[in-house]
């Protein structure tokens, strides 16, 4: 017990309720996705590049919150499975470009009615209201 009388239960604790929460999220998506070898990163991933249709490392990392060391090995797996195209920039030979590849296109659109269903899952019970609220206060939490 604290000083101040106050005890410290983890259980409570934001940090320690959010990792519960995004770990059950992964175990539904990891259950759900057909693609047993795609992981979440990977998904978010793709969806990025599909999104900025080309875009380098750190665009890849800024739209996804992987951090650069984790985003290097997540792009290498997906390249070698065939699914994202890397090249030096033409413009600046330092930079790398990352692309989808028509096989990536196609396992995006075939993943995404699954990655809703997830997302589903992943609300579980709550209501309407609470699944606007709990993406109002997780946005505003992030803007902080």
């Amino acid at each position: 017990m604290s000083a101040s009388g106050d005890v410290y239960d983890f259980h409570d604790q934001i940090g320690h309720l959010l990792r519960r929460a995004y770990q059950r999220h992964v175990a539904i998506f990891q259950e759900s996705i057909p693609d047993s070898d795609l992981t979440a990163a990977q998904f978010v991933t793709l969806c990025a590049v599909k999104e900025m249709e080309g875009c380098s490392l750190n665009d890849i990392v800024k739209a996804t919150a992987i951090d650069q060391a984790t985003i290097r090995g997540v792009i290498e797996r997906l390249k070698a499975r065939g699914f994202l195209a890397v090249a030096a920039d033409p413009n600046d030979r330092r930079k790398l470009i990352v692309r989808m590849t028509s096989k990536g296109l196609a396992l995006v659109d075939k993943t995404i009615p699954f990655a809703k269903a997830v997302t589903e899952a992943t609300f579980g019970d709550l209501n309407e209201a609470e699944r606007v609220a709990l993406l109002f206060l997780l946005r505003k939490m992030l803007s902080m």
